[in-house]
């Protein structure tokens, strides 16, 4: 093999032969030996190595060497970085080493070309300085198996591992094979690989310091499979990079040509591609958002902009761009300003000024909360969607409004998947898209009004929607990655709560609207709707004036509802009359009296929920909850000869099952009533609601029944101005009822002075202002005995019925 930095002159140094290795083995151990501590190597025995000398000492140990015998020892150090080890730093085996050549680099350094000839042992310290010397030992080698059948098959496993070894790493010289198959040495051969194995200088010791030389070919076959695996993975792992980079190169390439083709075919195809890029840039979007944008820009630059599919990819991106991902205005938090603009758009409607207040003072003390899931329901025109606007800008946000009646399509709420032509994300994500932000006010208008089709259900899809669990990942078929809709207020509208699936309704949090008082109503007018009204149709508050007492008069004589939607029509009709009166040059009254409203509005139509005063037995007031608030109604009871009972009035099955009860009671307890049992086998009850045009139903009037049914079998008087609602029970219990505050409206509407309600819905007259119920006396009663006791009076009717078996 040869050597670098010899000069020209240099020999080619042989490999060591069997023979060479056998004088070597006969040569004796020199007693001293001067020491040469190497920093980051280990000599093993026959193998040449370059040393460079650095330290003073090791350049005087050289120079005396090389002058004397030139033979030294040689000894790794422990630790390479003691810069002037002593004898303990030093291993205890070492080799014996012939110096062959000296030479002076360009540098300044010294290099010494050393061949290892026999191990030794470092035995006592005779000098330190100027350099190390020491007393040798011999090292008893175990050389038994040399000639060993098992031994020479390690030996060849060896020298092909090694050969395989030199395949593997490109940074070994194809030289190198050369050398190891002209080795003849079994010995040399051993020492030669575990010289140039890439290991630790102890695991380089271990193999100097092994005695028996089969178990040190054992260890250095062990090394080789450890390094020849440890290159094959390396290998594996540069050829997957290699090939990585190569595909990543082509496809860079190819893209540049197809940029180039497109940008011939499209024109500013270029153009469009750089301008999603930098509005992409400024989006504030997530790493998943990301990738997915890349993802899909990447294969609208792989399209022909001729061909169908380029605009549905285009569009896809322009809605991920226009979306306010992570986008939100900022809330105003000032509490008093927020109230003061719910008061000044709305009267009454505590209960959701009152939560949004609520919702305010959470997110200015936390920072940040989920936007809750409100529904607001009850009767047409109270005002719920409306409501929207005020909530809105109370908050400072956006407003969006999505109106849900008679939506029958899934796809409306979820969006169409984008591999159709024409295909649209859902109205929610164009909502959120149109507002600008993620965190509008969102109106769900007429959710009790959804419809089912064979297009799907979009109650169903609503369900993920309005769950604060889901909604931070809504799916829009068409956006195909989750939308965050945590932050977005959204508020649904239903006149009809129980028209709405149960498990949507368990998502929302319910607040009752009811309808409006008189007063209520009257501020309305004078606030909103007559200088709505005047401004609409370009007039000012000096052409019209409307008193309280006009405004009641329409209200009572021309509207019948919960709502002030009528009450509007109304007002606009009498703006149309100045209109008209101002265009035509007119004369009129702008403070209109009682009979410019007769005269303007016409004969009122509305006067049939007023209370009827009757002095016939069984004619009892009832209350009653429509979609379109409170109503009374009139339960009428006759009795004639025969047997048994009828009902009409177009009644439900729950409203003759309470007529049933009311009758069967009466029987059980016709002696407490008052009552001669036989009167029930001679004559037959009939009962009848008025109004059989419009259905009926509820257990609501069963005590109104009752009353009827006792006071037509004693031709009892009934009290008047009086009105009852309650469920009866055949133990003779009155149970509660609901809509409450809305029957009382219609009691005060119908100039009624006397309720009789079930004790239990006293909490419900509670939460109405105490100048609502002003004029209104309450009689709250758990017996049915209790309600005849207040209802009925003592006094018979006029022309009352005499019973053939009174005589």
């Amino acid at each position: 093999m040869s050597l670098d930095n010899l000069d020209e002159n240099s020999e080619f140094i042989p490999l060591m032969s069997s023979k060479d290795e056998e004088e070597i083995h006969k040569e004796k151990i020199p007693d001293e030996l001067a020491i040469l501590p190497l920093r980051n190597s280990v000599l093993f025995p026959g193998v040449v190595i370059p040393i460079t000398a650095g330290r003073d000492s090791s350049i005087a140990l050289i120079k005396d060497a090389n002058n004397g015998d030139k033979i030294i020892g040689v000894v790794a150090q422990k630790n390479e970085a003691v810069e002037d080890p002593s004898i303990t730093d030093l291993y205890e085996v070492g080799t014996v080493a012939k110096i062959l050549k000296i030479l002076k680099m360009p540098d300044g350094n010294t290099t010494v070309i050393l061949q290892g000839t026999k191990r030794f042992r470092v035995g006592e310290l005779l000098q330190k300085e100027p350099y190390i010397k020491t007393t040798t030992q011999v090292f008893k080698e175990d050389r038994s198996a040399i000639n060993n059948p098992e031994f020479e098959a390690i030996i060849d496993s060896i020298r092909e591992k090694s050969l395989e070894i030199i395949q593997l790493n490109p940074a070994l010289p194809s030289e190198a094979s050369f050398a190891i198959k002209n080795i003849e040495s079994k010995t040399f051969l051993l020492n030669f690989i575990s010289s140039n194995l890439d290991m630790e200088v102890p695991d380089k010791q271990v193999l100097l310091d092994e005695p028996d030389l089969k178990e040190r070919a054992l260890l250095t076959l062990k090394k080789l499979e450890v390094e020849k695996q440890r290159l094959e993975l390396k290998q594996d792992i540069q050829s997957k990079t290699r090939s990585d980079m190569d595909k990543q190169q082509r496809e860079y390439y190819l893209h540049q040509q197809l940029k180039t083709i497109q940008e011939e075919l499209g024109g500013a195809y270029g153009e469009e591609i750089e301008e999603l890029k930098e509005k992409a840039k400024k989006k504030k979007w997530s790493k998943e958002i990301a990738e997915k944008f890349e993802k899909e820009l990447g294969r609208l630059q792989r399209m022909n902009p001729q061909v169908a599919e380029y605009s549905v990819q285009r569009n896809y991106l322009d809605l991920m761009i226009e979306l306010p991902w992570n986008t939100y205005s900022q809330d105003k938090f000032d509490l008093k300003r927020a109230q003061k603009i719910l008061d000044r758009d709305h009267s009454g409607m505590e209960k959701v000024k009152e939560r949004i207040i609520e919702h305010l003072a959470v997110l200015k003390i936390k920072g940040d909360m989920k936007s809750p899931i409100l529904c607001l329901y009850g009767p047409p025109g109270v005002g719920k969607t409306s409501l929207g606007h005020s909530i809105a800008e109370a908050l400072g946000r956006k407003y969006v409004r999505m109106s849900l009646g008679g939506l029958r399509d899934e796809a409306e709420i979820r969006g169409h998947r984008k591999t159709y032509i024409g295909a649209m994300p859902g109205r929610i994500i164009q909502g959120i898209k149109n507002a600008g932000t993620s965190n509008p006010v969102f109106i769900l208008d007429e959710i009790d009004k959804l419809g089912k089709s064979h297009q799907g259900d979009p109650s169903s899809a609503m369900l993920e929607v309005l769950d604060p669990e889901q909604n931070t990942k809504f799916h829009d078929n068409y956006l195909e990655v989750g939308y965050d809709l945590s932050k977005v207020l959204f508020i649904a509208t239903a006149n009809n709560i129980w028209d709405v699936p149960w498990a949507l309704r368990d998502r929302m949090e319910l607040i009752q609207l009811t309808g409006y008082t008189l007063q209520e109503k009257v501020e309305i007018a004078r606030k909103h709707l007559l200088p709505k009204q005047l401004k609409e149709h370009g007039l000012t508050n000096r052409d019209l004036k409307l008193g309280r007492k006009q405004l009641e008069l329409v209200i009572d004589s021309y509207t019948r509802e919960s709502g002030v939607r009528g009450l509007e029509k109304r007002i606009a009709k009498l703006v149309r009359f100045a209109a008209k009166s101002i265009a035509m040059e007119e004369p009129y009254n702008p403070a209109l009296t009682n009979e410019d409203l007769l005269r303007i509005l016409g004969v009122s139509h509305m006067g049939r929920d007023k209370y009827e005063k009757s002095d016939v037995a069984g004619v009892v007031t009832g209350l009653a909850w429509t979609q379109t608030g409170g109503d009374i109604l009139y339960i009428e009871s006759i009795i004639s000869k025969g047997k048994g009972m009828s009902i009409t009035g177009n009644l439900g099955n729950v409203m003759k099952e309470s007529a049933t009860i009311a009758l069967e009671y009466i029987k059980a307890n016709a002696a407490n009533f008052g009552i001669n049992p036989k009167v029930f086998n001679a004559y037959k009850v009939h009962i009848h609601v008025p109004e059989g045009a419009t259905p009926k139903d509820g257990p609501s009037a069963g005590i109104a029944m009752l009353t009827s049914l006792v006071s037509v079998f004693t031709q009892r008087k009934i009290k008047t101005r009086l009105a009852m609602t309650g469920e009866i029970t055949l133990r003779g219990k009155v149970l509660p009822v609901g809509g409450i505050k809305e029957k009382i409206l219609a009691a005060k509407r119908a100039n009624i002075k006397e309720l009789i309600l079930c004790k239990e819905n006293q909490k419900d007259v509670e939460e109405i202002k105490s100048k609502y119920l002003k004029g209104l006396t309450f009689h709250y009663v758990t017996e049915m005995s209790e309600v005849i006791e207040i209802a009925l009076l003592k006094q018979k009717v006029k022309h009352a019925i005499r019973f053939d078996f009174d005589k």
